[in-house]
C-alpha cells in the first residue's frame, strides 16, 4: 500500500465477554486500509489491546468504529478490573511508522478526538507528544484515581479537566487518553504466587519513576484466574532498558523474595530489533513465533508491499 504508515493500539475496558471482543475486532476491521494485526484479551485484567495500522486517516476511521462498540456495550459503573482505567476505550495510542511525521501524528490524534467527542460524546486527555501541558505528558498522570476519582475531579477541578470536551464524563464510557508516543513493548512476568507483596515491590524497583530504569513502567497486579501475580511493564524505549535487562532482574528479585517465575508474555508485537542479543527461552516467552514481530505482521497483512525495518 501507499505510505504514509501509522500504528494505532487502542486498549478497550473488556477482556471477559466473547461477544463484545468479536464485535470490537470486527469493527477495528471494517475500514479500508487499516489493517488489524493483533489483538490480546486478558480477563483479570478485564482488558483488551488491539494493534492496527495504515494511512492516518483509515486509523481515525477504524479507532471511531472501535469506539461506538466500546460505548455501547461497556459500562466502567459495573467494570473490575486489575488493571487502572478511565474510560471504556481506555487508551488510544498513535504511533508514526513509516513517512509520517511527529506533527502529523499529534494532527491525526487531534482529529481523532475531536470526532470523538462530536459523534459520541466521550471526551479526550492527550499524553505524551500530544500532550498540552507538561503534567499531562505521562498517561498515569492522567489516569491517577480512575474513572472513579477523575468522573467527580473534572468536574471541580481545572488542571483535571478533558483536553477536548467535558467536563463532564460520559457516564458510563468515561474518557479516553489520546497519545501519541514511540513503539512500545507491553511484557508482563508472571510469578508462581497469589501474594501480591513481591511482583508490587519487584515493580518499585524497576520502574524509572521510582528510581529504577529508564523507560520502564511497571505495576504489580494480581491474576486470581491464574492463581498468579504479575510484574506487569510497558517499556517505553526499548533501546535504553531491553526485554533482556527486565526479565534478569525479575528472576533475581523473584529468587530473593522466595517466589519462582512462571513465565513471561508479550501483549501485541514487538519490534525485531527488540528481540536481538535474546532468545525466546532466555526471555521466557513460551510459545513465541515470529508472527509476534511487527515488522514481519505488517508485510502478511498488506500493510507494506515489502519488507521495513522500523529500527
Amino acid at each position: 500500500m501507499s505510505r504514509p504508515l501509522i500504528e494505532a493500539v487502542p486498549n478497550f475496558s473488556e477482556g471477559r465477554d466473547p461477544q463484545t471482543l468479536g464485535a470490537l475486532r470486527d469493527a477495528l476491521r471494517s475500514c479500508e486500509d487499516a489493517f488489524l494485526l493483533d489483538d490480546s484479551a486478558d480477563p483479570d485484567h478485564h482488558r483488551s489491546v488491539y494493534t492496527l495500522a495504515g494511512k492516518p486517516e483509515a486509523a481515525v476511521e477504524a479507532l471511531l468504529a472501535g469506539a461506538r462498540v466500546a460505548v455501547e456495550r461497556i459500562d466502567l459503573i459495573r467494570h473490575l478490573g486489575a488493571h487502572p482505567r478511565i474510560g471504556a476505550l481506555d487508551v488510544a495510542p498513535f504511533v508514526p511508522l513509516l513517512d509520517c511525521s511527529w506533527e502529523e501524528c499529534v494532527e491525526t490524534a487531534e482529529e481523532f478526538a475531536q470526532r470523538l467527542w462530536e459523534e459520541l460524546h466521550v471526551p479526550s486527555y492527550f499524553y505524551g507528544r500530544a500532550a498540552t501541558r507538561p503534567e499531562r505528558e505521562r498517561l498515569e498522570q492522567i489516569r491517577r484515581g480512575g474513572f472513579e476519582v477523575l468522573r467527580e475531579a473534572a468536574l471541580h477541578f481545572p488542571d483535571r479537566r478533558p483536553d477536548v470536551g467535558g467536563p463532564m464524563l460520559h457516564p458510563t464510557a468515561g474518557a479516553v487518553a489520546v497519545g501519541v508516543r514511540p513503539v512500545l513493548i507491553a511484557f508482563n512476568v508472571n510469578l508462581r504466587t497469589e501474594d501480591p507483596g513481591p511482583a508490587r515491590r519487584i515493580a518499585r524497583m524497576i520502574r524509572e519513576s521510582s528510581g529504577g530504569y529508564p523507560a520502564v513502567k511497571a505495576l504489580g497486579l494480581e491474576l486470581p484466574a491464574q492463581g498468579l501475580t504479575q510484574v506487569s511493564m510497558n517499556l517505553t524505549d526499548y533501546r535504553r532498558t531491553g526485554l533482556r535487562t527486565v526479565v534478569e532482574r525479575i528472576r533475581r528479585e523473584a529468587a530473593n523474595e522466595g517466589v519462582e517465575v512462571a513465565a513471561s508474555e508479550l501483549v501485541g508485537l514487538v519490534p525485531q530489533a527488540a528481540l536481538e542479543g535474546a532468545t525466546p527461552q532466555e526471555l521466557l516467552l513460551e510459545d513465541f513465533s515470529v508472527d509476534r514481530i511487527l515488522e514481519n505482521r505488517l508485510l502478511a497483512a498488506g500493510a507494506v508491499d515489502q519488507a521495513v525495518s522500523l529500527d
